[in-house]
This record gives C-alpha cells, sequence and structure tokens, in this order.
C-alpha cells in the first residue's frame, strides 16, 4: 500500500514505515556530504531511521570529521542515522576503504567499526526516545513532504545489548565533568551576579547549615561577588542551631565562612521555635511534620526578616532533586528571593564542592569542603543520637539520589514510561540495587513528583544549567493536580 502526500509526480522522496515509530529513510553516500542533504526532507517527513549505503575513502583526519558529521547531524534531525561504508577488499586504484560504520542517535555515537577491519556493526537504536524529542521540540514540525510506504513487518524480538549510564547528570569522563563543574558554577555566578547588579544590590543572606547545598549556594554567591568586584563581606551567611544540628556541621559552616572571608552570625533558634509550639500548642515530644517544618519555617523567616535590615536578597539553595521530590518544606527552605541550585541535581552537587575543594584557589578551605562532601545528607530537623550523630540521613527516608536522579532525567527528559525506567535502571545499576528495591523507590519517585507539583508551580527565580529544568514559567509546566494514577499503576505492576 502507498501512501503519499502533496504532487506525485513532483515528489522524489520516499520513506518506508515498518512499524509504529520505525520509519526508514535511505540516501546514498555522498547525499550526507552536500549543504542540502535529503535526509533533512526525510526526517521532516516522518522518517526516525537515516540508513547510507557509502563508498567514502579515507584519508588522513577523515574519519574524525566523518564522527562528528554524522552525530551532530543525527543530533540535528533528531533521528538515529546507521552509516554503512565500504571496507576493505573494496580498495582500487587511488583510494582506500576503511570500512568505517557508525551508528549515530540524537547527537550520540552509539558505536563504531574500527578502521580497516571488516564486519558488522551492531546498536540498540530508542525510536521511543526520538519521538518523544521531536513532540517536544516547538520547532519540530512533520510536514507531508514524503511519500510514506508502508512496509509492515513483524520486527524480530531480541535481547537488548544497550545499557543506560547511572549517571545521567554526571560526565563519565574526568576532563569533561572538570570542565563541566567549572561550566555550572560560572552559569550559576552570572545569574545570581546578573540580578544582583539588575536590583542594586550589594548584600545576600544565606542560612548556611554545613551541608552540600548551602556550602555550593555559598561557593556561587562568592563567585558573583568576585565577578561584580564586591567585598565578600557582604555576604552574610547565618547558622541557625536547633534541635537536630550536630557540632561538625556547625563546625564546618562556621569554618568554612571564616575561611572564604564573609560575614558569619549564629543565631540559636530553638527557644523561638519551643515558643511556636507553646503558641500553636504542639506537644514538643511529639516529633511530627509539625515539629520539623516549625524549624524551616522559623530559619525562613530569620533570613528574610536579616535581608530586610542590610537592604539585601535571601540566595535559595535547595536543588533540583529536592525539587523533583518535593524534599522541600512550603515557604521554609522552599522559598528565596534567588535560587542557585535550582537547576543541578543532588547527584552533581557534590561534584561540584569536590572539585571546588581541589582548585587552587581553595586550598585553604579544602579540609572543611572535603569534609562537608563526605557528611550524610540529612536535613537535621530530629535530634541527633547520644554520640551527637546525624539520626535523620535523607535517603534512608526518600531513597537513593542517584536512583531518583536517574528517574528524573529519564522521565523529564525523555518521557520514559514506568516499565522503562525501571528495566533501564535495573540494567544500570545492575549489583547494586535489585529489581524489587528499584520499583520501590521508583514508586515513591512517582508518587512524590506528581503530589509535590504545587510546591514548584511556586517556584523563586533560579538560572537553568542543564537540559532538565523544573521552572513552572519555563520548561516544566504541569498541573499541580495532575493525577498519577495510571503510571503508580504501571510502576506497582512491575
Amino acid at each position: 500500500m502507498l501512501r503519499y502526500a502533496g504532487d506525485w509526480y513532483g515528489c522524489r522522496d520516499v520513506v518506508f514505515e515498518l512499524a509504529p515509530d520505525v520509519t526508514v529513510g535511505v540516501e546514498i553516500c555522498e547525499d550526507v556530504w552536500v549543504a542540502d542533504p535529503p535526509s533533512v526532507t526525510l526526517a521532516k517527513g516522518g522518517a526516525t531511521v537515516l540508513l547510507n549505503l557509502s563508498c567514502s575513502d579515507e584519508i588522513i583526519g577523515k574519519a574524525q570529521y566523518r564522527r562528528d558529521m554524522l552525530r551532530m547531524h543525527s543530533g540535528r534531525l533528531l533521528a538515529a542515522y546507521v552509516y554503512a561504508d565500504s571496507g576493505f577488499g573494496e580498495s582500487t586504484t587511488d583510494m582506500i576503504f576503511a570500512g568505517h560504520n557508525l551508528i549515530c542517535e540524537n547527537g550520540s555515537l552509539l558505536n563504531e567499526s574500527d578502521l580497516f577491519t571488516n564486519g558488522i556493526t551492531y546498536g540498540d537504536i530508542d525510536v521511543e526516545r526520538l519521538v518523544q524529542e521531536r513532540r517536544r521540540m516547538n520547532t519540530w514540525q512533520d510536514e507531508p513532504v514524503c511519500d510514506i510506504i508502508d512496509a509492515s513487518m513483524d520486527l524480530p524480538e531480541f535481547e537488548t545489548t544497550r545499557t543506560a549510564y547511572p549517571y545521567p547528570f554526571v560526565p563519565k569522563d574526568d576532563a569533561d565533568l572538570s570542565a563541566r563543574c567549572e561550566t555550572i558554577l560560572k552559569m550559576q555566578a552570572t545569574g545570581l551576579a546578573t540580578r544582583l547588579k539588575h536590583i542594586g544590590c550589594k548584600t545576600a543572606v544565606i542560612g548556611l547549615s554545613g551541608g552540600l547545598d548551602s556550602t555550593l549556594a555559598l561557593l556561587v554567591t562568592a563567585n558573583a561577588f568576585d565577578m561584580l568586584g564586591l567585598p565578600r563581606t557582604g555576604i552574610r551567611t547565618v547558622s541557625m542551631p536547633c534541635f537536630g544540628t550536630t557540632a561538625r556541621t556547625k563546625s564546618n559552616a562556621q569554618c568554612l565562612a571564616e575561611e572564604l572571608k564573609v560575614h558569619f552570625d549564629e543565631i540559636p533558634i530553638a527557644k523561638a521555635v519551643e515558643q511556636h509550639f507553646k503558641d500553636i500548642q504542639h506537644d514538643p515530644e511529639v516529633l511530627d511534620v509539625t515539629y520539623e517544618n516549625s524549624q524551616a519555617r522559623e530559619r525562613t523567616q530569620l533570613l528574610m526578616d536579616i535581608a530586610n535590615q542590610h537592604g539585601g536578597i535571601v540566595i535559595g539553595t535547595g536543588d533540583l532533586s529536592e525539587l523533583a521530590l518535593g524534599w522541600a518544606t512550603y515557604n521554609g527552605d522552599h522559598m528565596s528571593m534567588y535560587g542557585v541550585n535550582c537547576g543541578v541535581p543532588k547527584t552533581l552537587v557534590r561534584h561540584l564542592v569536590r572539585w571546588v575543594a581541589a582548585h587552587p584557589d581553595y586550598e585553604a578551605a579544602r579540609g572543611w569542603l572535603l569534609d562537608i562532601v563526605d557528611t550524610p545528607i540529612s536535613p537535621e530537623l530530629l535530634p541527633a543520637d547520644e554520640k551527637g550523630e546525624i539520626v535523620q540521613k535523607t535517603e534512608d527516608l526518600v531513597g537513593p539520589y542517584e536512583l531518583h536522579d536517574f528517574f528524573l532525567y529519564h522521565f523529564v527528559r525523555f518521557g520514559c514510561r514506568p516499565a522503562k525506567l525501571h528495566f533501564m535502571a535495573c540494567r544500570a545499576f545492575a549489583g547494586k540495587y535489585d529489581a524489587k528495591t528499584v520499583k520501590k523507590w521508583l514508586t515513591v519517585f512517582l508518587r512524590r513528583f506528581f503530589s509535590q507539583q504545587f510546591k514548584r508551580s511556586a517556584l523563586p527565580d533560579g538560572p537553568k544549567v542543564g537540559s532538565v529544568s523544573l521552572s513552572p514559567r519555563g520548561d516544566w509546566r504541569m498541573p499541580s493536580d495532575a493525577s498519577p494514577a495510571m503510571w503508580i499503576r504501571e510502576a506497582e505492576s512491575l
């Protein structure tokens, strides 16, 4: 069966529809090297997989150029590009053929052959991901520019060899990670510097807990002040110890502030919170959500009032992972005048702080920074144990952040369903988490992600630094009362 759009006599382009979402377009050899490749029209006409039978001779430097060109071409077309090159035994006269086969998908190289070695190159293409990308891209529009040949067939079942990288927000290569950390810190600092300059503000107030997030917020703010030529004494850090504060985090906060030469105040809030318990008639022996959130809101009130006293703004410390899970007290640590960490997930925060610790400019603060990196993640809202150690560990309550960040990336970035998220996570974290554990925390992620949207709908401004953002004014526009029923049902059936 032949389906076509437009004038049959004027249409020279054809794509083959093999199965839902699997539509193939073909170009030959030098087609891809020209200024206006046929594959552009084929992709616009619906092709998600592009094939090229090529007879490209090999010269010095051409392999890298070919690799980069095809990889970027697949990204521009939001498609997979499969390139089969002439190989050993096909050389003739003045040309050498290297058999350079490549499989690219949306800007990534899935697999390639060794040069001058004949053989078959395999790669698993995620067509669902490609279709989802096209749906999300506002500038992408399928056009009826190709004849579509219905070539439906029963595609063979096979065991995929594709494995997802477990830390999608963190580059694998150390050099890439270092460059990523440097760029992200500059982006965060530039965003804050722009806001400070725009409103004519020379004071920033930060609640410094001695944890990862507030430490990163302080480092970003210090860089922003340096950019603007403002004295760091205009950064007012405040430690607000209460029932769960440990000596370790309290000491780290103070020592770090002193090393960075910023203003430091310590304001204990236990008495204020106890008075609040009396006012609302809450039993302080009941360690419930009221007990915890009263502390968070008291801290935010103090920071806001101090900012008013000194003509400054409160710098938010919450990160992207906490926003996804709603792990923030509404109108407590959820609120600020500018949230510098809102685009940075928890798995990356640790690397950013560690990268700063290794930087020569922060040698004096290195010991404190590294100890903060090694401190268990905790809001410290429940009393410490008899040894003064942290009792309330966040990952014991909501699950491992490395799993949640994996879910977050593939759920928001590519719209993966629960079954696919579970399958990918089991493969990515094989040997570390079993299928039952992955299912447990995936269900928690979905429940919290949907139920906590109301907090994200009222977020303060903050810089977007990566491809995943939960800003209600930009990338993520979700009803606060969206139902998770379908997602939860699928997750529970796994």
